[in-house]
């Protein structure tokens, strides 16, 4: 029987390298829209086209982990990525771009719940919170690092370069896994209801373009970010529908009855909550730094980077924190310094706020991130039963993007109206800060009642399929 320690390395560094890739792009966009003589709104595009993949595959993932093998699905999964690497890196035109971005999205809205789900299959419950802080580092740290990564390759490479940089380790740990990697868990022949998939982009990709691109409704330029928003939470309502009916006779697509478990519940709204502070913050803070203090790309990059550090040493610790006390107590002073941390920059932030108090505050962001999502990812996928990991993990996974559109959508939204309002770029980002404020709350509210750590002492199948 193959070590789980070496299947869950394989699948860290591997879903590591592709979130590094969800957010170096922002970085690149200047030098991308000069090289190919496009305006901002079309080069968003990549940002955008990105999510949206991501959120119309994540929910197929539950069928997918079913239907396929724990191999089969690493191996697609990481040719997406890698082709999709490599024809970026060689794009003659903004298209091909656009195409690529679309191939390594879909790679890696495949790896994402396949960690997660072979983790709880592998991962005895009292171990859970130690292996799930290392896989937070990956959802979590990751973001923040990639624009550091970017700003260091632009300052010696081109843009092409970044799209480079992903291809030799994970086609490195492809070949480890060819000669190491086992299967986990057994196959189900789940049906693939087309209907539900088409419904679901209609749903989670109207939700996620809205949300994106709602800054454009908000300064008037467009109302299609509206229309969207309101296309998605009609087909999601359709859609859960459909979900509902079908689990009756366990042909569907994303199984809704994990909504059925408290804490799973409790904790997907402290975590969508969270993770839209998060991804707003560091969404946000570059258009400060760079618009009201003026300060470079590398430089951008090199404040953001002791905070990804900070997160990265922090989620381990909170995953065996966990183990030995439960959520509440790691999750509640997290949610309570995330709201501080918020606090301060909303009060702080100015035309001339020292960049020493930037890189603090955001150490004590990315800390708080570690002790509230490590805790909540292990307790909200504990609580349901084996059948259902795939499609708790997707559920878990969608909401999360969902969450991350939304957070960066209001921040953005919040800063353009206060400019179009006549204050100064560093007034507006400040004010936007104190919705992260309100999130904290609502994620401090829905911890306060998760149950503590699962007690369950028997360990899931892992058997080779």
């Amino acid at each position: 029987m193959q070590n789980p320690a070496v299947l869950l390395a394989i699948l860290v560094l591997s879903a590591m390298m592709m979130i590094f890739n969800e957010t170096t792009v922002a970085v690149a966009l200047p030098a991308i829209m000069a090289e190919f003589g496009v305006s901002a709104d079309v080069a968003q595009w990549l940002l955008t086209g990105f999510l949206l993949t991501m959120a119309v595959v994540i929910p197929t993932s539950g069928f997918l982990i079913d239907r396929l093998t724990t191999r089969a699905l690493y191996f697609l999964s990481m040719a997406l990525f890698l082709a999709g690497s490599v024809i970026a890196a060689l794009a003659p035109a903004f298209w091909v771009l656009i195409a690529a971005r679309v191939i390594q999205a879909a790679g890696t809205a495949v790896m994402i719940p396949l960690l997660f789900t072979v983790t709880l299959n592998v991962v005895s419950p009292q171990r859970r919170g130690t292996v799930m802080g290392l896989n937070a580092v990956v959802i979590s740290v990751a973001p923040a690092l990639g624009p550091t990564l970017a700003g260091l390759v632009l300052s010696r490479w081109t843009w092409h370069h970044i799209f480079w940089v992903m291809v030799p380790i994970p086609s490195l740990l492809v070949v480890i896994a060819i000669f190491v990697m086992r299967n986990v868990g057994e196959v189900r022949k789940t049906p693939l209801d087309a209907l539900s998939v088409l419904l679901s982009v209609f749903a989670f990709g109207g939700l996620v373009y809205g949300l994106s691109t709602f800054t454009q409704l908000v300064t008037g330029e467009s109302v299609a970010p509206g229309v969207a928003v309101v296309v998605g939470v009609v087909f999601t309502a359709i859609f859960v529908a459909r979900q509902r009916r079908l689990a009756k006779a366990d042909k569907a697509l994303l199984n809704l009855d994990a909504l059925r478990y408290r804490d799973f519940t409790l904790s997907l709204v402290a975590v969508i909550a969270v993770f839209g502070t998060f991804l707003g913050t560091v969404n946000l803070l570059p258009i400060y730094l760079q618009g009201a203090l003026g300060l470079s790309t590398v430089a951008t990059g090199l404040i953001l980077l002791p905070g990804g550090v900070a997160q990265g040493i922090a989620s381990p610790i909170a995953g065996r924190l966990y183990d030995a006390a439960g959520t509440r107590p790691i999750a509640i002073p997290g949610a309570l310094i995330l709201a501080a941390s918020q606090a301060t920059l909303w009060f702080a932030l100015g035309d001339n706020t020292p960049q020493w108090l930037i890189v603090t505050t955001l150490i004590f962001t990315n800390v708080a991130m570690a002790l509230v999502m490590t805790p909540l990812m292990t307790a909200s996928l504990s609580a349901l039963p084996q059948p259902l990991y795939s499609h708790g993990s997707a559920i878990l996974n969608t909401l999360q993007q969902l969450g991350g559109a939304a957070g960066t959508a209001v921040f953005i939204g919040v800063m353009s109206l206060s400019v179009a309002g006549g204050a100064s770029q560093a007034q507006s980002a400040s004010l936007s800060f104190g919705t992260g404020v309100v999130a904290s709350i609502i994620a401090l509210a829905a911890v306060s009642f998760v149950g503590g750590k699962r007690t369950t002492t028997t360990v899931e199948s892992s058997a080779p399929r």
